[in-house]
């Protein structure tokens, strides 16, 4: 059986070091990061499970952290820790995207329950979050089907790649730059238009026989996919 990944973010060794053998002991595997720069090149790098992290961090808060593994992984589950317990501080903690919010200090039975309860929930909804759909096109991360109105479109595994890329970025807005580390892990050349090219060859598959367009240039920044409000 695969052993469940955690993150740990917590820039207070003796606390840091707490946790992370309480829940070594209860069989996880626990990456531990001081603080959030740090956490967030490890979300980045490498798929976990569960991600516990702490509000006051050096260099990227939590909330902020919070905030960048939602935009790139909107089904990881966040608990985060706080010596915070105000009424203002959890629901800014819900706003960034968390998915529990544990008061210092606390039991460490507390924090094993509610580890239990996000991962028993999270790892149910794994399977309808092996597809991604957007208005009518809908990408199978399984068995890498993608069809749009029910018509199935051929893509290459570039174009795969792209797509699936953007959709999973869905609303956010992509610069050149990050699809080309992302997709091409490149340094991204200004004298290149292969970017351009891929979209391009994307826009023709997805979007030309298709209403309403889903691949949209932001002039200056890069690419979005997004359903447009009808006027």
């Amino acid at each position: 059986m695969k052993q469940i990944k955690i993150l740990l973010v917590e820039d207070e060794p003796k606390v840091a070091h707490f946790i992370k053998s309480g829940l070594e002991e209860q069989g996880y595997g626990i990456d531990l990061a001081y603080d959030g720069k740090i956490g967030k090149s490890m979300v980045a790098a490498n798929a976990y499970d569960l991600v516990i992290l702490d509000v006051n961090l050096p260099y990227v808060n939590g909330y902020e952290l919070c905030q960048y593994i939602r935009n790139t992984n909107e089904h990881l589950p966040v608990l985060m820790l706080t010596a915070l317990g105000a009424t203002e501080d959890k629901l800014s903690g819900f706003e960034a995207g968390a998915d529990d919010y544990l008061v210092k200090p606390f039991e460490f039975r507390e924090l094993t329950a509610r580890t239990k309860v996000l991962l028993k929930r999270f790892f149910h909804q794994e399977t309808p979050a092996r597809c991604i759909r957007v208005k009518d096109l809908e990408i199978n991360l399984e068995s890498m089907v993608v069809k749009r109105a029910g018509r199935k479109i051929d893509l290459t595994a570039k174009e795969y790649a792209l797509l699936v890329y953007l959709a999973q970025n869905k609303g956010r807005v992509i610069s050149r730059a990050d699809i080309a580390d992302k997709i091409w892990d490149i340094n991204f050349d200004t004298g290149t238009n292969v970017i351009d090219v891929y979209v391009n060859f994307l826009r023709k598959k997805i979007d030309r026989n298709f209403h309403p367009k889903l691949i949209h240039t932001q002039v200056g920044m890069g690419y979005v996919l997004k359903v447009e409000e009808e006027e």
